[in-house]
């Protein structure tokens, strides 16, 4: 387990917002009357960086981000299971570059979606309960990370349906796993958070020819070796209740709990000393009235600001390239009142999106200075 260093105060942002960009609602949908939980823009392929897909009761939704503040709908999914309830949706891609669609909830059976066919490929079935989220990994996006309630994460390939590796065991989490991410940049690792307040970083570098397998595999899925890793490279407690969402800043890492704030720290391994180490927590965005879970952030292509939802229906938009903190702007609607589940910012950071527990989904357009 690693520990936490005090020698350096970490620095707390101002919620006296810059206004350095200004943003104002040009769009709200009603979705359904059912909460929505989940909304993610396409960052894999540039022809589609402006359509945006949302996950709530038994419905996958996709739509198009047009000029002007307007939202087309493109096609909707609603699966065949009436209790059914999406929790979380990601973009992914076939090996010819088809989009598909990812998505899990309360059944904990991923539904992969030919966007271009409107049909299902695939259905993935192996998790013992329901699905909290579904990550895929940039560099190779016929890969995704699924985080459970039945305290596992597991490795998918979704053009061939198997099952590669499950992360889970004598090191894994004791409790509902809430969320994933991988790594940007090196594609073995990923982190993962739950219910149990720790944040795991997890390598499959020497599984990775597991990884390579599940691309030629002709045979049953259910046949493929799947592998189990028991072990993370790192564990932290950087949070004291329930983290439910975490994502990769560089080498760092974004993380939040139920305490009204996201914390930036560094978790530093110990070389030949797998698990141990250190978390350095450095910096420490406030986010007000937001103590409940699942509430998920998300960021620009570039990871130029953050931006996450709180349960007065407000939006706090911090930038992460400043130190310390600064609050670029706190988006507020005098209809907005609901809880707001996820947020997802386009590619330049110029719309954000967030959906809501009352089934609506808002716009938000930059305002050009």
């Amino acid at each position: 387990m690693s520990k936490i260093v005090f020698g350096n105060e970490s620095l707390v942002g101002s919620l006296n917002p810059s206004n350095k960009n200004t943003y104002k609602v040009t769009n709200r949908i009603q979705e359904g009357k059912k909460p929505l939980y989940a909304v993610v823009f396409n960052f894999l392929d540039s022809r589609f960086f402006s359509v945006f897909v949302t996950g709530g009761g038994n419905r996958i939704t996709l739509y198009n981000c047009l000029e002007d503040g307007a939202i087309s709908a493109l096609q909707s999914y609603t699966d065949e299971d009436k209790e059914e309830s999406f929790y979380t949706v990601s973009w992914a891609c076939g090996v010819n570059g088809n989009p598909y669609v990812a998505a899990g909830g309360v059944k904990g059976i991923i539904r992969v979606i030919d966007v271009n066919n409107e049909r299902i490929h695939k259905s993935l079935v192996g998790h013992g309960d329901s699905v909290n989220e579904i990550r895929t990994q940039p560099l190779k996006p016929q890969l995704v990370i699924t985080a459970s309630k039945d305290e596992s994460v597991r490795l998918w390939n979704i053009e061939t349906g198997i099952c590669i590796l499950i992360f889970a065991g004598a090191g894994g989490h004791r409790y509902e796993v809430l969320s994933v991410d991988f790594h940007p940049s090196d594609i073995y690792r990923f982190a993962s958070c739950g219910m149990d307040t720790t944040i795991k970083i997890w390598s499959m570098k020497e599984f990775w020819t597991y990884v390579e397998k599940s691309f030629t595999w002709t045979d049953d899925p259910s046949k493929f070796p799947t592998k189990f890793v028991q072990f993370p490279v790192f564990t932290a407690s950087v949070h004291t209740n329930y983290v439910d969402c975490n994502r990769w800043f560089g080498d760092f890492i974004l993380s939040k709990s139920v305490d009204k704030e996201i914390v930036l720290w560094e978790p530093q391994l110990k070389e030949n000393s797998p698990g141990e180490g250190t978390s350095d927590v450095m910096l420490r965005y406030p986010v007000p009235m937001c103590d409940i879970w699942f509430i998920k952030f998300s960021y620009d292509l570039h990871f130029n600001s953050v931006a996450i939802g709180n349960q007065e229906g407000k939006i706090y938009v911090w930038d992460l390239k400043t130190c310390p903190p600064v609050l670029i702007t706190k988006l507020s609607h005098n209809q907005s009142k609901s809880v707001i589940r996820q947020t997802a910012m386009s590619v330049d950071g110029s719309t954000i999106l967030a959906c809501c527990e009352d089934g609506t989904i808002w716009r938000w357009d930059m305002i050009n200075k």
